[in-house]
């Protein structure tokens, strides 16, 4: 099947049909790839819900040259051999950005001094980049009613954005789901329908997927901020995932355990309960050396290229 050429901020690249635009921003990589805070490549049917990729397709093809009459998410539209597409280049799609970034924040509350989150949120970086310095609003922020959803998860809905990883999540990877979007309009929200622990063997990758921190891990609650943890490459024998995880640590002791994630703040691949939960003590693990962690990230502060492998004794 011939190859798709689509040009994306004047740059050019050809990729197979049926590719998305964002996906095909990513094979360029850079500043051309849009934010996305929705879409989740491994997860079926995910994307089209926060708008923070619309982008502004130019030129629709070779064959139909007319421009799209609207901005488009580009997590789910589909290029099309010769099309053209501005993202950072058009000021249309910049300031699109900056008023999705706003609604977004619009009833988020001022939780980043104390959220565990923090330093690897999503909406933080949009709210850097995009955001205003101040509100222009003076109407309270709503709020939910605390729901308790187990030991092991966290919820709190006053910071979700409704993006639906967490429900893919629990529909495609584990066993069964406990939980969903209940309510219409700004009143919806992720609960339980009857007070119901979210407990299966993967429902903790419901934390890993979630791009702000609507829901945390229970068991690292308060007890570090992140960019003060050293994150390390380890993995164990597991029978019920591939086991392979980063350590996040503070000397010896492990704090929290989460999946490896790629640059786009996608995992890998789902690690179970068992791994993420159960197993804190370093003998548990194999420690491979140090996570590299990108320079834009303020984890990377801690330079800890040369700390000792607690597992061996040697350099990282």
């Amino acid at each position: 099947m011939p190859l798709l050429k689509v040009t994306i901020d004047n740059i050019e690249v050809e990729v197979e049909a049926g590719t998305t635009i964002l996906n095909a921003a990513r094979k360029i990589g850079g500043s051309v790839v849009p934010p996305a805070m929705c879409y989740y490549s491994k997860l079926e049917g995910s994307g089209g819900k926060c708008r923070t990729c619309l982008v502004k397709v130019s030129q629709g093809s070779f064959k139909d040259t007319r421009p799209m009459p609207k901005l488009v998410a580009s997590c789910r539209t589909l290029v099309q051999d010769g099309m053209v597409v501005q993202n950072t280049t058009s000021p249309e799609v910049i300031e699109n950005r900056r008023a999705i970034t706003e609604f977004l924040l619009l009833n988020h509350p001022l939780d980043c001094p104390v959220c565990d989150q923090a330093g690897e949120c999503y909406l933080q970086d949009l709210s850097y980049e995009h955001g205003l310095e101040e509100t222009r609003t003076i109407e309270e922020r709503r709020t939910f009613e605390h729901i308790d959803i187990g030991d092991l998860i966290k919820l709190n809905m006053n910071r979700c954005i409704l993006c639906y990883r967490c429900v893919m999540v629990a529909d495609q990877i584990t066993d069964s789901r406990m939980h969903g979007v209940l309510g219409r309009g700004d009143l919806s929200e992720i609960s339980t329908l009857i007070q119901k622990a979210v407990d299966n063997d993967f429902s903790g990758n419901m934390i890993d997927v979630c791009p702000v921190g609507a829901l945390t891990d229970r068991t690292f609650r308060f007890k570090s901020r992140v960019w003060f943890t050293d994150p390390f490459d380890a993995h164990r024998n597991c029978t019920k995932c591939g086991g392979k995880t980063v350590l996040w640590m503070k000397g010896d002791e492990i704090l929290r355990v989460t999946g490896r994630k790629d640059k786009y703040g996608e995992l890998e691949e789902f690690i179970c309960n068992e791994c993420r939960f159960e197993h804190k003590q370093s003998a548990d693990w194999i420690i491979e050396g140090p996570r590299k962690i990108e320079r834009h990230s303020v984890i990377s502060q801690n330079h800890y290229e040369n700390l000792t492998n607690p597992a061996s004794g040697e350099e990282g």
